[in-house]
């Protein structure tokens, strides 16, 4: 796609973060939005922002991890919209907890939204795409999609699977010669809210009150940075987006020293597990 002028975008997750910076960055270059969140306060806000453009917008509440709601969206965005040609798989939601202390239902919730919503999304929006001739599909992984983290389990799962289904999905659609590009965006520290909204197990040395608190310390770039690289990658047709420069600086790593990276990640891990051990007695 050379330019999202006049065409129809479709993003999970568009309340707040990176989809509401990236629904207002489509906006303000013409392209239409159909905006999804289960947040339905930070959706009228982002769809407000969007208007303010000239563009159509619709906004709809949906639970990305559930199937039917998602392909009715779908169809309901391609039916009032005239066609879709861009998807954007961002909404996503954060656990911390050893795997020990993970509960099922946890795992299930987490997986149910930040894999399954990514392969419900693209399911189904992709016969949309088709229909309508050209088209990219964003499928939102993360750094913890190229590298394991302590107290990370869950979202290392979900973002692995995403990276692995994303990119098979690109390879399947060149094969064919098909006109619709596919990119894996892995963003590193982003400044939004999903650290803050996620589900802890606390267990001491391990995760408390103040672990979200110092991880966000860690956090530099800005929604809005994270849309425009996400802009560039549809235009420039990527296969994959680093979003900052600790993203730049993890994917190194782990190229450079796949095994050696998990050994200065364990160290790390104990010197805030000392800390926070000298904290709590």
């Amino acid at each position: 796609m050379k330019t999202v002028k006049d065409k129809v975008a479709a993003i999970t997750g568009a309340g707040s973060g990176i989809g509401r910076a990236t629904a207002e960055l489509l906006a303000r270059n013409g392209c239409h939005v159909a905006l999804s969140d289960v947040n339905e306060q930070g959706l009228a806000e982002t769809a407000e922002k969007c208007r303010a453009h000239g563009v159509r917008v619709s906004t709809t509440r949906v639970d990305v991890a559930q199937r039917q709601a998602v392909h009715a969206w779908a169809d309901d965005v391609a039916r009032e919209q005239g066609a879709v040609h861009i998807v954007i798989n961002n909404a996503g939601v954060a656990l911390g907890a050893t795997i020990e202390d993970t509960r099922y239902e946890d795992f299930e919730w987490l997986m149910n939204i930040n894999f399954w919503g990514v392969v419900h999304g693209t399911k189904a929006f992709l016969p949309h795409l088709r229909a309508a001739g050209e088209g990219h599909i964003i499928n939102v992984s993360s750094v913890f999609g190229l590298i394991g983290v302590p107290t990370q389990s869950a979202y290392n799962a979900a973002k692995f699977a995403v990276k692995g289904f994303t990119e098979a999905l690109r390879q399947e659609l060149e094969v064919e010669d098909a006109p619709i590009g596919v990119t894996c965006v892995h963003p590193g520290g982003i400044k939004t809210n999903i650290s803050r909204n996620a589900r802890v197990t606390h267990r001491k040395g391990w995760v408390d009150e103040s672990s979200n608190k110092e991880f966000e310390k860690s956090f530099r770039t800005t929604p809005e940075r994270a849309a425009a690289d996400i802009f560039a990658a549809i235009l420039k047709n990527r296969r994959r987006q680093l979003i900052g420069g600790d993203a730049v600086v993890i994917d190194l790593m782990q190229r450079l020293l796949p095994s050696l990276y998990q050994k200065l990640m364990v160290a790390g891990a104990r010197r805030r597990r000392r800390k926070l051990l000298e904290v709590t007695t």
